[in-house]
């Protein structure tokens, strides 16, 4: 059976797969981030050039970075706080400059991307206690006033939307605040690799293989077993009461059936949520939404999910934002 590729998501894989290899497992880890870190920024070329400024937020293991990004004409005291992907392992707000650009015009409402801790120095629960201060940072006023949850959203791709779905359940279990939205792409919600996608399409022709995937996993995991019922799987927690989530899955990607099978049990629980499948495109394609339409378009409707949901809240007024953040 032929697999169908969308066309320009066919350019771009020959593009790519005539590139050099690199096998970043068997590399050192600094080494490994610089060369794959290196090879994704220049996807971030051509985004819309919006206001962005650095901020350091503070945290109980130290200052971690932060960028924010506010689009003209953004809603007023509105935030999206944003969980990049790469494995736990590789990324940062430098990789994903241009998919963070993006979402914040798509959702016309500011978006704050943070450098988590990675692993495997820093594994599981690190990145998700750093996501959770940028939350509670943002609520508390570091960006210039306080921030009630109801005007907060939380999004991530791959490793980030693991992160942003863990996020949500933690503080659902410490009796906070529930945020307005969340946006979730091509997710990574449990080690399974028993999966019909895994099998399907994690050999190594779609760029994420099933053996790197095992590989970041066991980064992230630390000593948690792979069978774990930490919210280092949140695909395995309890998930009724929720917020309104928005899904997608790229159709050419191992993790697809992660994403499926979160749709159902999200259905089960009564959790709002849309689910976008995307035939024909492959994990990590939100930063090549540049060349690929459907990947913007996917972009899109995460931002207007999200903008729907905070235009349902109060505005909460129009405060300043701290003008000391310096510019990008």
């Amino acid at each position: 059976m032929t697999t169908w590729i969308d066309p320009q998501m066919q350019v771009l894989l020959e593009r790519l797969r005539a590139g050099p290899a690199f096998d970043f497992r068997s590399a050192p880890i600094a080494e490994a981030r610089a060369t794959v870190d290196a090879a994704t920024l220049p996807w971030s070329d051509g985004a819309p050039a919006i206001p962005a400024s650095d901020l350091v937020i503070p945290t109980d293991a130290g200052a971690m970075r932060a960028r924010l990004y506010r689009p003209e004409g953004a809603q007023a005291a509105s935030v999206i706080v944003y969980a990049h992907g790469g494995g736990w392992t590789f990324g940062s707000i430098e990789t994903h400059d241009g998919t963070m650009r993006n979402l914040a015009v798509a959702a016309g409402c500011a978006v704050l991307g943070v450098d988590y801790r990675l692993a495997p120095e820093h594994p599981f629960p690190a990145p998700l206690d750093d996501l959770l201060a940028s939350v509670a940072f943002v609520e508390r006023g570091g960006l210039g006033t306080p921030i009630p949850a109801e005007r907060i959203a939380i999004a991530g791709d791959s490793a980030g939307a693991n992160l942003a779905l863990a996020a949500l359940l933690r503080r659902r279990d410490e009796g906070l605040p529930p945020l307005s939205a969340a946006a979730l792409f091509y997710g990574c919600y449990e080690p399974d690799f028993s999966t019909a996608s895994h099998a399907a399409f994690g050999g190594g022709d779609y760029l994420l293989t099933s053996a790197n995937m095992r590989w970041y996993w066991n980064n992230f995991l630390g000593d948690e077993p792979d069978e774990t019922l930490s919210l280092a799987a949140p695909g395995r927690a309890a998930l009724a009461g929720l917020p309104p989530l928005y899904l997608s899955a790229a159709g050419l990607d191992p993790l697809r059936d992660d994403t499926i099978r979160l749709a159902q049990r999200l259905g089960e629980a009564g959790v709002p949520f849309r689910f976008d499948h995307v035939p024909g495109v492959v994990h990590g394609c939100l930063r090549m939404s540049r060349e690929l339409a459907a990947a913007a378009d996917m972009i899109t409707a995460g931002g207007r999910h999200i903008a729907n949901h905070l235009n349902d809240k109060k505005t909460g007024g129009s405060q300043p934002w701290n003008a000391g953040l310096s510019s990008n």
